[in-house]
């Protein structure tokens, strides 16, 4: 997956109302360099997947915010069980989905979970 070459000021987290619409009821906000990297990480990691996923319902909504002037990127994310990829699809798009390894799981889960 893509990200603008520019510096992340924060990425918004919230439970997902589905696939297609962003639900911008914020949850969490991470603007620690330490979280954002793990979300950037994640998302330009992920690979281009064939997956049925799209047509179950997100479990999170992740807006990564670049700062005034520049687009947010929406992305969906279903978040895998401890040890398994997670799946990620663009709001705006075709439904294309990537995946993630495991290990960008677990962290995930960890700054996502620990929050709850």
């Amino acid at each position: 997956m893509d990200l603008l070459d520019e510096k992340i000021e924060v990425v918004n987290v919230s439970i997902s109302n589905g696939a297609g619409e962003m639900n911008e009821d914020i949850t969490f906000s991470f603007d620690d360099n330490k979280s954002i990297k793990i979300f950037e990480n994640a998302i330009k990691s992920a690979v281009e997947h064939d997956s049925e996923i799209n047509k179950t319902k997100p479990d999170y909504d992740v807006m990564v915010n670049y700062g005034e002037g520049f687009p947010v990127h929406a992305i969906h994310l279903w978040l895998g069980a401890e040890n398994e990829q997670s799946t990620l699809m663009y709001l705006v798009g075709e439904g294309q989905t990537y995946i993630t390894s495991s290990k960008y799981t677990n962290q995930l889960r960890e700054l996502l979970l620990q929050e709850q």
